[in-house]
């Protein structure tokens, strides 16, 4: 049919566009799913229903969606991260001590689409393709922390389709499964002075000299299969109660590590002494990464026929990422960094004020905590929790189309960076990459517009 094709046509667009990163939950999820739920800050989100989005938020909640629905969504996501210097040092071999790097923020446009379709007055199928985890931090070359990050990408594509059964008018549960690819980018400069002093060998450190630096970029990427899960019922006749669980997911990252601008000197002395090879030689790698499971609770409740009440609580297992480790295939580790991320809560209030027919006005406020700690931040995500204030709206263009609309402005607690020492970084590494120390002034701001038909 005709409008399926359309609706293919652009998931496929939005697998491609999904690419560009910009985490805006805690950590590197991405909770911006669609624009109906933005001007609630995504209150309620597992028990609101509006649209066929239901699919990613609670599969259950395509058994209050008659007919055929098509959904498709895209969201502007405007981060700004700043860094200030108050007390980093210089990494040591000859090196100026640097800039603050710029805004490492960077502008990303993340869509998604939906359809769903109900079979029978009992059963409800549908498919949704989005982007749950993205994040891309980007800082200028001269920076002060150019040795612990230049550039981090993560990318997402999600798969989601669904199958939901309406038990009764008060009872329905939802089933989906998720196919998902992930690809994953890092970059720094490398000190090759530091690298030459710890082999302790005067011609080689005489051949590499002072002030001598490259960079590393490392790349790879997985899919996985993963499952989400929720039930809806409805205790009295104008309140919705909705639990929701999307489950973990193991990604076993498989690529490649390079290192550019490399001395003619290191690259001879890594074919004949091992260790070196490990530190600065180009090799596959492997890195494990689980992403988190994630579970809500959520309510709406019509107050009258003027007002809707949304609140919600959201658990996310971030503690499943106790640390980054790269792994080279001979077995040597690249990269070890320390996460000790815990598990957070997000919590949400939101109402809707339908103004006419026509017209529906949305607010909310939202609060979300960040799994790292001041021991624990790097640079690469400065994450930390944040405040949500939003408002959108719902206008009917036509009897089987509708126009959704939001804007939510995010305020961050200033994150603060301390990489002078344990337990975050070695003595060695800080005096092959130097201290940074300072502070984050960050903030976000989020658009998005969507278009739902009804067939």
């Amino acid at each position: 049919m005709k409008y399926s094709r359309t609706f293919m046509s652009f998931a496929v667009a939005s697998a491609l566009a999904a690419f560009a990163g910009g985490a805006q939950a805690s950590g590197f999820a991405l909770i911006e799913q669609n624009a109906s739920g933005l001007g609630n800050a995504f209150a309620g989100a597992a028990a609101a229903a509006d649209d066929a989005s239901t699919i990613f938020f609670n599969p259950a909640g395509m058994t209050k969606l008659p007919g055929r629905q098509a959904v498709v969504a895209g969201h502007l996501i405007i981060p700004s991260s700043k860094f200030a210097n108050t007390a980093s040092t210089a990494a040591g071999g000859g090196f100026a001590l640097g800039t603050n790097g710029g805004d490492a923020g960077d502008l990303a446009f993340v869509p998604n689409a939906y359809l769903s379709w109900q079979l029978s007055p009992q059963w409800f199928v549908g498919v949704g393709v989005n982007a749950p985890f993205g994040l891309k931090t980007d800082y200028d070359a001269g920076w002060v922390g150019r040795f612990h990050a230049l550039k981090s990408e993560i990318k997402a594509i999600n798969v989601n389709p669904s199958v939901a059964f309406k038990a009764s008018d008060a009872f329905s549960f939802g089933f989906g499964l998720n196919w998902q690819y992930v690809e994953a980018e890092i970059t720094k400069a490398v000190n090759y002075t530091a690298v030459a002093f710890a082999t302790a060998n005067p011609g080689l450190i005489a051949a590499v000299g002072a002030g001598n630096a490259g960079s590393n970029s490392i790349e790879a990427d997985d899919s996985a299969f993963g499952f989400n899960f929720g039930v809806m019922f409805n205790p009295a006749p104008n309140t919705n109660i909705g639990i929701s669980y999307r489950s973990a997911m193991n990604l076993t990252l498989d690529g490649s590590a390079s290192f550019a601008a490399r001395p003619a000197a290191l690259t001879a002395a890594a074919l004949v002494i091992p260790a070196l090879a490990a530190q600065i030689g180009d090799s596959p790698i492997t890195a494990n990464l689980k992403m988190p499971a994630s579970w809500s609770l959520a309510v709406k409740h019509q107050i009258n026929s003027k007002w809707d009440l949304l609140a919600d609580v959201t658990r996310t297992e971030w503690s499943s990422i106790p640390a980054l480790v790269i792994v080279r295939n001979s077995g040597a580790v690249l990269e070890n960094v320390p996460f000790n991320w815990k598990d957070t809560w997000r919590v949400g209030l939101g109402f809707n004020y339908r103004h006419n027919p026509d017209w529906i006005f949305r607010f909310g406020v939202a609060r979300d905590q960040t799994p790292t700690s001041d021991a624990f931040r790097i640079p690469r995500l400065p994450d930390e929790d944040r405040t949500w204030l939003a408002f959108g709206g719902q206008y009917k263009v036509s009897k089987a189309g509708t126009l959704d609309f939001g804007y939510a402005h995010l305020f961050v607690k200033d994150p603060t960076l301390n990489l002078s020492g344990p337990p975050a970084l070695s003595a060695q590494l800080v005096a092959g990459r130097g201290a940074l120390v300072g502070a984050y002034d960050s903030q976000v701001n989020i658009l998005s517009m969507q278009y739902r038909h009804n067939f």
